[in-house]
């Protein structure tokens, strides 16, 4: 392992809100505002909310009507396509010193940089070339950012979670051993990067509940539990790190899938929630045959908008493998008949396909009519064409004009959100 490396990972602190704030000369960390769509209903929920907004105890996705009466606010609707050009716009600060080899996008909001060779080159402490960067962002932009510094990417976002927010010019510093003697005992240990609930609960029956408990643990029981996840959660739990740059500049990922995911603007029915799931599928396809793949496994998720939240969840293996519409989506409608409860409302609908190969990988049985798999594919193609030419509602189904159907809106959306 490479030593005496040194990290930056960068945040702009509440985005979206900053974005929004920026744009109407508010400031953000002393201005209320909340990004929100108030047009679908109270419950809808806020992607961002100010710093303001934070110290008064609003909390980041909270819904609407959450937020205490006596606060005044502005609500500010989704522009995803505007922080989209802030976010090119900040990345363009970065490329005027550090090279894009050695920055590494993490979010829409947030990088991994390795500053090593340009602390020598500008001749700047660590902390000083933060403060430079956090400073053209802010004056350029006026975008707040917050800074986790450290000497492997893994602590440096330590410090950028767990340091950084206590301290007042939001910046974290981390080496391993100050990790060791400042945080072995922090708890929740939910804090800590990649160790979700479901982690910290499994770590919790053996008595565990802070790294200092992982780094005392007997590893042969935490590989009996986690398999070879548990290299992971020991070398973390001594602030360890052999991942570089590198690495993750080298990196492929070895399975493809595709997903998608929707939340609805109100409890639908099972027949409403059909119908969006068949435009889900149709738009899955779609992306499958544009980026030439096929599949043979489906998996879908339903969320039910009852106070019981809970899900239904099934996997369907194709006899076929292929990106047609008129295949998949009967395999997609018998797998949600399957494990759906009628009665119950639909609050939202994931898909996924997985177990991808090439298209020319496609295989059909001997009773698929391939006469038909060729008008429907040189149909496709000229939906597509279309699709880039004039945009997705141009040529739409007769099923996106259905009274509870959602392809309209979300064409015009990105990432989900309001463009």
């Amino acid at each position: 392992m490479i030593k005496d490396r040194v990290y930056f990972v960068i945040d702009m602190k509440s985005f979206f809100a900053s974005v929004e704030c920026s744009e109407r000369g508010l400031n953000p960390m002393t201005d209320n505002l909340v990004v929100a769509d108030e047009e679908r209903t109270e419950a809808t929920i806020c992607l961002a909310v100010s710093p303001a907004m934070k110290t008064l105890g609003v909390k980041n996705r909270c819904r609407l009507f959450e937020i205490p009466k006596d606060i005044e606010y502005v609500i500010a609707k989704p522009r995803m396509k505007k922080y989209i050009e802030y976010a090119a716009n900040i990345y363009e600060i970065y490329l005027k010193y550090i090279d894009k080899a050695d920055i590494h996008t993490y979010s829409i909001d947030e990088c991994f940089i390795d500053v090593t060779d340009y602390l020598k080159l500008y001749k700047l402490r660590a902390k000083d070339f933060a403060k430079k960067l956090m400073s053209e962002i802010e004056d350029t932009l006026g975008i707040p950012s917050t800074v986790g510094i450290g000497t492997n990417l893994y602590i440096a976002k330590i410090a950028l979670d767990i340091t950084a927010k206590h301290s007042p010019d939001r910046i974290g510093w981390l080496t391993e051993e100050k990790f060791i003697k400042t945080l072995s005992n922090h708890r929740p240990i939910t804090d800590f990067w990649q160790i979700s609930r479901g982690t910290a609960d499994r770590l919790a029956k053996y008595g565990i509940y802070d790294m200092q408990g992982i780094a005392s643990c007997d590893e042969d029981l935490l590989y009996k539990e986690f398999g070879i996840n548990a290299e992971l959660l020991i070398d973390h739990s001594v602030g360890k790190e052999s991942c570089l740059m590198c690495d993750i500049k080298s990196y492929k990922t070895k399975a493809k899938s595709i997903s998608n995911s929707q939340i609805l603007p109100c409890n639908y029915s099972y027949n409403d929630a059909k119908i969006v799931l068949q435009e889900m599928i149709q738009d899955g396809c779609y992306r499958l045959a544009r980026e030439h793949y096929s599949t043979a496994l489906i998996h879908i998720i339903i969320g039910y908008g009852d106070k019981r939240n809970e899900v239904a969840k099934g996997t369907s293996r194709m006899v076929e493998r292929t990106n047609l519409f008129s295949i998949i989506n009967d395999y997609a409608l018998k797998l949600f008949d399957k494990i759906i409860d009628k009665n119950r409302p639909i609050r939202k609908i994931t898909y996924d396909f997985s177990d991808l190969l090439g298209e020319n990988c496609e295989q059909y049985d001997m009773f698929t009519n391939l006469d038909n798999v060729k008008k429907e594919k040189k149909l496709v193609k000229s939906v597509l064409g279309l699709h880039e030419k004039y945009g997705k509602n141009s040529l739409i189904k007769g099923i996106d004009l259905k009274q509870n159907a959602t392809q309209r809106d979300r064409n015009n959306m990105v990432g989900g959100h309001n463009g």
